[in-house]
């Protein structure tokens, strides 16, 4: 099997495989060692935006309105999950064993929760054993462009165009708190020792204390948007 035949959006490792999606519509597993292509993965009819692979499974987001669940090793779409107006961009993912134990929900929780982020200014929770939607999270006033989740507390933080970051509970979809001092877009989150780190078009990153969402910090040292950010070691790059 060969390579993508267009640019290449998105790219995870896992374990000794690499996986790749594309604007060829398609997702690829690889083996590290080699440089072979696996598998790939067909049935998205446009860009593939995101993809995330947990619990065994391998979830992707798209500019074709849905997100999927694949088998991994069968390369078979196992769940569509459509509701979204526009194209989806972003994922995370909370496993069954960070949710409730509740008798009522774990029937519909038993495969988890796929949190996806659209440029129709909503989040979605979805059940992935069902397909179906959870919750609809509303609020925002321009596209989520980033989110990410705190599995221990049951709440995901969104980043918009709108220049808002929103906190919500993914079970009940209220929306907590919302974090508005940027004066862009918030492209992207990292979450950290209860700390929320924000990078923007508007040229900064800002650190927060995510259960109460006070700014704490604000770092402005970049020329240009600040499209990504990790945390490591003491550090925010």
């Amino acid at each position: 099997m060969g390579g993508h035949e267009s640019y290449v959006t998105f790219c995870q490792l896992e374990d000794e495989a690499a996986f790749t999606c594309s604007a060829d519509c398609t997702i690829r597993r690889w083996d590290v060692k080699t440089g072979q292509c696996l598998q790939v993965y067909r049935g998205h009819t446009s860009i593939v935006n995101r993809i995330l692979v947990a619990n065994d499974q391998l979830f992707s987001s798209s500019y074709d309105r849905t997100a999927r669940a694949w088998t991994v090793d069968k390369e078979q779409v196992s769940k569509e999950f459509r509701g979204h107006r526009n194209c989806v961009l972003t994922l995370a993912y909370s496993a069954p064993k960070d949710l409730p134990s509740d008798s009522c929900l774990e029937a519909a929780m038993g495969g988890g929760l796929l949190v996806t982020g659209s440029t129709d200014d909503t989040a979605k929770v979805w059940q992935v054993a069902s397909g179906c939607c959870h919750q609809t999270l509303r609020g925002h006033t321009g596209a989520v462009l980033c989110l990410v989740l705190d599995v221990s507390s049951h709440t995901a933080f969104t980043g918009s165009t709108d220049a808002t970051v929103r906190a919500w509970d993914i079970l009940s979809g209220e929306q907590l708190r919302v974090f508005r001092e940027h004066q862009g877009s918030v492209i992207c989150l990292e979450l950290t020792d209860r700390l929320l780190y924000t990078g923007s078009a508007d040229r900064t990153v800002k650190c927060w204390l995510a259960d109460t969402g006070e700014r704490v910090r604000t770092f402005p040292a970049h020329r240009h948007s600040v499209s990504a950010l990790k945390y490591h070691a003491g550090t925010c790059k």
